[in-house]
């Protein structure tokens, strides 16, 4: 599951597994900001981008693959800490 999360700065995301920081495609077309996307493609040009997006909330990423995201298996960081903070609702 490609799986990206909206960086503090709100500008950029970071892929959960991957950790690399991406931007959303020209060409996609989100109706509105979402601070988590599952994303269907990772285009690599001069600057890296995902494209096909769709906004999610953190809450399913954990109902709906809870082994996949297993927060022990996530290094301390920004990503880690929001899924900690959903799973403590």
């Amino acid at each position: 599951m490609q799986v990206a999360k909206k960086e503090s700065n709100g500008k950029t995301y970071t892929t959960v597994k991957d950790n690399q920081t991406v931007l959303l495609h020209p060409s996609t077309v989100l109706g509105q900001e979402s601070e988590w996307v599952i994303y269907n493609e990772f285009v690599l040009t001069s600057k890296n981008y995902i494209r096909t997006v769709t906004g999610v909330r953190g809450e399913w990423l954990l109902d709906i693959a809870p082994g996949y995201y297993d927060i022990d298996s996530f290094p301390k960081g920004e990503i880690k800490t929001a899924l900690t903070r959903i799973a403590d609702r």
